[in-house]
């Protein structure tokens, strides 16, 4: 018997499969990282409202994946959670303990969902690791989506112990790529700015940057991290969480980013700074030492290499670009 024969097949469930990461993982999958024993099923917010536990079950009975990667989440920039923390916590948490609980309910194998190194505590010391994600509030701009993240740890440690279910979950660094959202006022800081340097090259005005740019990010391009959600799929057993990211060496300032960005656009207008906006966090710099136990070898595309194809990707999609 061939090994492909003997092996059991997969029906791997991506929530938010339309999204800025679940599109980078259909890509991967296409582009040659799927086995033949893997079935791969990407959903979106038309297929079901996650936020309703009836839809959610309804749907994990019509598909009856064996593996699920959790993606789905209601996400915006700095200046959307500022203004909607409550919204943040109550959709995420339906969204969450839907997906996990119908997981369950149904026999799948093994879920990875996906944080965000925003849960991290606001007052810590740095670099922030995997053992630290409880150890205080987190910053005050976005403890709704913070909170509401956290809690898929708290859930999981509980599916394990209670029930022995495989659930986990990764936490990403700041993740970038095609099919990002590239509003500007509620997106992510680098999709907003490749927007704002499109506009701006466009109608020949100066490039304003909110905040001081000082504040300073680990950026993961999206297409890396789908490879790296397929391998912790496939291969982490634990349920501890794990950092998704580049190391701490690769951390950039904000005008780094917005420098990255006008060199890639071919941008010759001014670079401004608007101080009177809210920087947000300073730094929020993560070790990806488990990482690097697990994967020592593993190949980060260079920053610059990954916005020059990010923004060549807005490029010829401006007109149906999210934004």
């Amino acid at each position: 018997m061939t090994e492909a024969v003997g092996l059991m097949p997969k029906r791997i469930l991506v929530t938010g499969g339309t999204g800025l990461v679940g599109r980078a993982i259909e890509k991967v999958v296409a582009d040659g990282e799927g086995r033949p024993d893997e079935e791969w099923i990407f959903v979106s917010s038309r297929d079901a409202d996650l936020t309703n536990a009836a839809e959610t079950k309804a749907l994990f009975e019509q598909h009856k994946p064996t593996h699920v990667i959790h993606l789905a989440a209601m996400v915006g920039g700095l200046f959307k959670n500022i203004r909607y923390n409550l919204d943040f916590w109550r959709r995420n948490v339906h969204i969450n303990d839907n997906v996990l609980h119908s997981a369950y309910e149904t026999g799948v194998q093994k879920v990875v969902s996906c944080l965000s190194t925003c849960i991290f505590p606001d007052k810590t010391t740095y670099p922030i690791d995997e053992s630290m994600i409880h150890n205080g509030p987190p910053h005050t701009s976005n403890f709704g989506y913070s909170y509401a993240k956290r809690m898929i740890d708290i859930q999981n440690r509980g599916y394990f112990e209670q029930h022995g279910c495989r659930f986990t979950a990764v936490i990403p660094t700041n993740v970038f790529g095609p099919h990002d959202n590239f509003n500007i006022e509620d997106g992510h800081v680098l999709p907003g700015l490749i927007h704002k340097v499109y506009l701006a090259k466009q109608t020949g005005s100066p490039l304003t940057v909110w905040g001081t740019g000082k504040p300073r990010r680990q950026f993961i391009y999206s297409l890396d991290l789908a490879r790296l959600f397929i391998w912790v799929l496939r291969e982490y057993d634990e349920v501890e969480p794990i950092i998704l990211s580049v190391g701490e060496e690769d951390e950039v300032s904000i005008r780094e980013a917005a420098e990255a960005i006008v060199e890639a656009m071919d941008f010759r207008g001014e670079l401004l700074f608007d101080t009177t906006k809210a920087d947000g966090q300073f730094k929020k710099t993560a070790s990806n030492a488990k990482l690097r136990r697990y994967l020592p070898g593993f190949q980060f595309t260079p920053f610059k290499q990954a916005v020059k194809e990010t923004c060549a990707w807005f490029s010829a999609n401006y007109v149906n670009a999210r934004k």
